[in-house]
Parts: C-alpha cells; structure tokens; sequence
C-alpha cells in the first residue's frame, strides 16, 4: 500500500507544514490526524479489497474519515 489514497498531505498539500507543527504542539490535532490515518488506511484495505467489509460498514467509515477531515480543516483555518 505505497500509494494510498486521501492522505493529508494529498488532501491539503498547501497545509502540510501546518499539519506538522500541529502534531508537535496541540495533542488533540496529533490525535484526530492519527484516527484520521488509521481509518484512511482501513478504508483504503476495505476498497482495494485486502480486508473486505460489508458495504454498510464501508460507508460508516468513510464517514468518519470525511468527519474526521472536516475536523482536521477546522483546526488548520482557525
């Protein structure tokens, strides 16, 4: 999986150095940017089909990546 999709640093390339700072100086941002890449890569193993999961379960946790998104976004605009 050298290539997964939806990355943060994909998904906000003008961000990154922010992202990075975040994650050394406000826990919870480091703790919403790791739940972010760990449900990311879930939902990436779901798609490509190395963990295959219903699609009921496919689709709650793409939901949860884009709330988690949308979190991570609040935090770097503030």
């Amino acid at each position: 999986m050298a290539n997964t999709p939806h990355e943060l640093a994909e998904e906000f390339p003008a961000e990154a150095g922010k992202i990075s700072a975040l994650k050394e100086t406000d826990t919870h941002f480091a703790r919403l940017v790791e739940e972010y890449h760990e449900i990311n890569r879930a939902v990436h193993r779901a798609e490509t089909l190395v963990e295959p999961v219903s699609s009921e379960h496919e689709t709650e946790m793409r939901k949860k990546r884009s709330a988690l998104k949308d979190q991570i976004w609040q935090r770097l605009s503030a």
